[in-house]
């Protein structure tokens, strides 16, 4: 538990956020201060420069993203990892070749009935991500939107999104009710 946090990643997001861990076209130097980034994250202000540093050498490498994402959602941060996950749908979007703008994603645009399909998983999750730090940060009607997509793109679930769903269904509900 980091932060009040439960590291809850599936097996599948593990597999995933470990490709894009050790995927290619990440230099050496961003692999190096990732790695010090995540030693540090103690000392915030320090893996944050780790992170802004492995930045400067991958700016768009979804390792970096990913690095930071996580940062700034375990510290509690969740603007600051919207952010981020706004730049990972605009890079899944673009490297999917799909519209810029999620909303207008259709099952057509990319294989995601395959789950061994790495670039549209990286859409869905980070999707998902998305739906989720809007629900947290208490805009539910985004966060619903974002979960119907994921549904219509993901008709069988094999990302948990009614999970999801089911979490925004009980806010505001006694659990003991």
């Amino acid at each position: 538990m980091v932060n009040g946090e439960h590291a809850t990643l599936s097996p599948d997001e593990k597999e995933l956020l470990a490709g894009a861990l050790l995927g290619e076209g990440l230099p050496s130097e961003a692999e190096e201060f990732l790695h010090l980034a995540s030693e540090t994250y103690a000392d915030s202000e320090t893996a944050e420069r780790y992170l802004r540093q492995a930045q400067q050498w991958a700016p768009d490498h979804a390792a970096v993203l990913i690095g930071f994402y996580r940062f700034y959602f375990y510290k509690g941060r969740l603007r600051e990892a919207l952010e981020i996950a706004n730049r990972c749908l605009e890079k899944a979007a673009r490297e999917n070749n799909m519209p810029r703008d999620w909303r207008r994603a259709s099952a057509q645009d990319a294989v995601f009935d395959r789950y061994d399909e790495i670039l549209p998983r990286f859409f869905l999750f980070t999707l998902k991500g998305y739906a989720y730090l809007q629900m947290r940060l208490g805009e539910f009607e985004e966060s619903r939107v974002a979960i119907a997509k994921l549904l219509e793109l993901d008709p069988t679930d094999k990302i948990g999104a009614k999970v999801l769903l089911g979490v925004l269904d009980r806010i505001g509900f006694d659990d003991d009710a």
